[in-house]
């Protein structure tokens, strides 16, 4: 099981090394658009990352919503927190 801050700590040092982000300008509220330069590219990037990290198929409406470092976080760790079988269903009633 994944706690909250190893997300944030896997997600601090996949921003640093992919990115060349400076740790110190990665806090839970820093702004991955405005505040750490990350674009629609690096987002894709990102978020191939996110899959290996977590082992599960990501949807874009998970992520819809993020902003935030934080909300990358918590993101995550309910992806991780909710069965496997869930993850087919809801993406087939969204659109």
């Amino acid at each position: 099981m994944y706690t909250k801050e190893k997300i944030y700590g896997f997600l601090q040092e996949t921003l640093v090394s992919l990115f060349e982000i400076d740790a110190s300008a990665i806090t839970p509220e820093a702004n991955l658009y405005e505040d750490l330069d990350i674009d629609s590219i690096d987002a894709v990037d990102l978020t191939v990352k996110l899959k290996e990290f977590t082992g599960r198929r990501i949807q874009p409406s998970d992520f819809k919503q993020v902003r935030t470092v934080q909300d990358v976080v918590d993101a995550v760790y309910d992806l991780l927190n909710r069965p496997e079988e869930i993850d087919g269903l809801a993406s087939a009633g969204q659109d």
